[in-house]
Parts: structure tokens; sequence; C-alpha cells
């Protein structure tokens, strides 16, 4: 804006200038060519009556103006061409002789007096003019910019430091504070009120979220008991009791979607760090998965054994179930890589990948991949997780095909 600001005043500047640098050179030249004209006429009366009375022609002493005296009709003197000779009585304006001539020509006593001014002395100051009003132009646009880039600067400080409070999140302050010009205070009380609504639109959220999962675990957890009462039941058909750990397995996976909102609905801040052995957290999650996942190919876990991260072991353990969970899920039954690379660790699996679309909405809620089961928020926890931590949920297709999951620690857990 600021830029904005300095070229459009500027601009309106330039046109002002230009147009009095225009008037400043055509003044000059009218004031040029009277003071021509005057001193031409003054020359010849004073030529003509000093001539009159001393009998012999008196010229001017100026190098850049001759005078010429000759009969009417008679052949002009030498250096005097025809075509000036032979102007009517008055002032004229030449260029017959390759630069411009002011002739000045009259008649007294029988005699024609012609008196040529050569102009070049006088194009030159007028160039010279020209060029200090072009440079003394340019000079005053250049400065004329920066100093109103510097008052825009000053003015528009104030809207930088309100941006900046805003990129950096809310602390509970109001944006509007004492001191404020009027235009800015208006702006903060505006923003203050769009905190106030979505900080009541992310509670109600957070209520409810947090409502419905609580309401939901005591009947789930009812449900799942008697389905287990009846698996233990001897006298239960396999057809019921297929029925009955396909209640369990929708169950468990009603009471993870349960728990997973409640998480999201919450900040999810760690709460007690402490170091963990990556490589031994990847090999627990992978046996608490699914028992689809503990019947699966177990991963190729590629981390070094002193390798230790510094987080808070429940948020760490979700994440990594989530990450193998979702691999698990579309990798199409190959193996599963985990590797640890530097401060980054990478959950690949061997399935068709993300396709064309942007990786980077696989974080997004209930978004789910192709035709496989799931919910959707798995990896929209695994990225809410990682805020709260401190860390980088990242994810791209792999070139050979499958997808990667990329978890940076960052240089903070070191």
């Amino acid at each position: 804006m600021r830029i904005r600001i300095a070229v459009s005043v500027t601009a309106v500047l330039v046109v002002l200038i230009v147009a009095q640098s225009l008037a400043l050179v055509r003044l000059n030249e009218e004031m040029e060519e009277e003071f021509i004209d005057g001193t031409l006429e003054e020359q010849l009366h004073y030529s003509i009556e000093h001539s009159r009375r001393l009998g012999t022609l008196i010229g001017p002493q100026t190098p850049n103006m001759t005078l010429y005296r000759f009969a009417p009709g008679a052949l002009p003197p030498q250096g005097l061409s025809p075509a000036l000779a032979g102007l009517a009585v008055g002032n004229h304006e030449e260029w017959s002789a390759g630069r411009e001539l002011h002739v000045a020509v009259r008649e007294a006593d029988g005699q024609r007096y012609v008196l040529v001014y050569d102009e070049s002395e006088h194009r030159k100051r007028e160039s010279a003019v020209v060029a200090t009003v072009v440079i003394g132009g340019l000079v005053l646009s250049a400065l004329s910019f920066l100093l109103v880039y510097a008052i825009a600067a000053r003015l528009t400080r104030g809207l930088e430091t309100l941006a900046e409070r805003v990129e950096e999140g809310g602390d509970g302050t109001p944006f509007a504070e004492d001191g404020l010009e009027a235009e800015l205070r208006v702006m903060a009380r505006a923003l203050d009120r769009a905190e106030a609504r979505q900080a009541a639109v992310l509670a109600r959220e957070r209520d409810f979220n947090a409502n419905l999962s609580h309401e939901l675990r005591t009947p789930l957890a009812g449900i799942r008991s008697d389905a287990e009462m009846l698996l233990n039941d001897p006298v239960l058909s396999d057809k019921a009791r297929r029925r009955a750990e396909r209640i369990i397995a929708t169950t468990d996976r009603t009471t993870t979607l349960a728990q997973s909102l409640l998480l999201l609905a919450r900040e999810a801040r760690p709460q007690a760090l402490e170091p963990i052995d990556l490589s031994a957290a990847v090999r627990d999650a992978w046996t608490r998965l699914h028992p689809a996942g503990a019947a699966a190919a177990a991963p190729s876990i590629r981390i070094d054994p002193q390798a230790e991260v510094v987080a808070d072991p429940g948020l760490l353990a979700l994440v990594l179930r989530n990450l193998l969970e979702n691999a698990l899920r579309h990798g199409e039954g190959r193996a599963i890589e985990v590797v640890l690379e530097g401060r980054r660790l990478e959950v690949c699996d061997r399935g068709p990948g993300f396709g064309d679309e942007d990786p980077a909405r696989c974080f997004e809620r209930f978004r789910r991949g192709g035709a496989k089961p799931g919910h959707g928020l798995g990896l929209a926890l695994v990225r809410h997780i990682c805020t709260a931590c401190g860390w980088e949920a990242r994810a791209a297709n792999r070139p050979d095909g499958g997808a990667c999951l990329t978890i940076d620690f960052g240089p903070a857990s070191r």
C-alpha cells in the first residue's frame, strides 16, 4: 500500500511539475522573443540615427548581430543573401541559412537597413534552461516519492502493528488500546468483536463435541459389555457369535470416533514431557492396533535404537497409532516402512497414494481416501496433536508409488 500511495501521489506531482515546466519554458521563450525584438528595434534606431548624423554606417557591437545598408533595388551587399535582402519591412524569423535568424528590415532616407540576429546563443541558453527544468523535475519527483513513501510508512505503521498482533494470535488483550488513532481504533474494535464471535463459536463447538463424546461413552460401554457376555454364552450359534463380534468391532470404532472428537475439541496440550525410545514406541503402537493389524505383515522399521524424542507419551502413541493404522488401511496389504531420517519420522505404504489431489488435504477432518473404512479423523487428529506439540505433519506421494506421511519433530524436541 505504501508503494501505491507513493506512486499515486508522485504521479500527480509529476503531472503538475511537467505542466509547470512547460509553462515556464513557454514563458521563457516568449520573454526571449520579446527581448530579441526589443533589442533589434533599439539597435536599428540607434544605427539609423547615428549613421544619419555621422554620414557613415554605425553597426552593432555584438558579434551575433550584423547590419547591412543598401539602396532599394540595388544588389545586396556581400554576406547578405537575396532572400533576406528581399524581405518586407518588419521583423521576421528565417531558417534559410540552416540556423534560426531574426531579421529586422527598415527603410529610412532612401536606404534599406537589414539587421540580422543569429539566435544560436539564444538557443543554447534555452536548451540549458530546459535541461535545468528537466533535471530539477526528476530530482523533485524522486524526492517527492521518498518523502511520500516515508509519510505513508509512518501512517501505516499502526496497521502493520495491528496485523502482526492478529497474525501472532490473540493473547486475550483487546486490539483496541488507548493511544490508537481514530481510524485504527475502529478497525481494532471490529477485530475484537470478530474475535469474540469466533471464540464463542469455537466454545460452542468444543462444548458440543465434548458433551456428545461424554454422553456416548456410557451406552457404548454397555453395548460392548452385553456383546462380550453374549460371546461367552456356550449355546450361542455361530451366526449370532459373528454378529456379536461385529457389534463389538463397531462399538470400538464408535468409541474411537468419540475419543477423537473429544481430543479435537480440546487443545491437546502436552502434559508430562519425557524422553521416549522412538523405535520401541513404534513397535508398541503396532502391537496395539486392531486384530487385523496384528495379523498383517510387520512393518519395516529403520530407526536408530538410540533415537529418542522428548514428548508426551500418550500424545506420541496416538500419533503413531493413527499413522500406522492409516498406512495399514491404504497399503494394499504390502509391507509398511517406518524410517527416521534426522528428526523426521516417515511412515510410508505401497498403496495407490493420493493421486492428483493435494496430499495436504488428507489432514482435513472427515476426509476419507477412496472407499476404505474409517471415520476420516485419524490424520486430522495427527495434525492437531503435531500443531499442539510444535511438530510439523506433511504428506506426499512416493515417486515409486504409495503415500508417505512425515512428522518433523524439529529442533525444539532435541
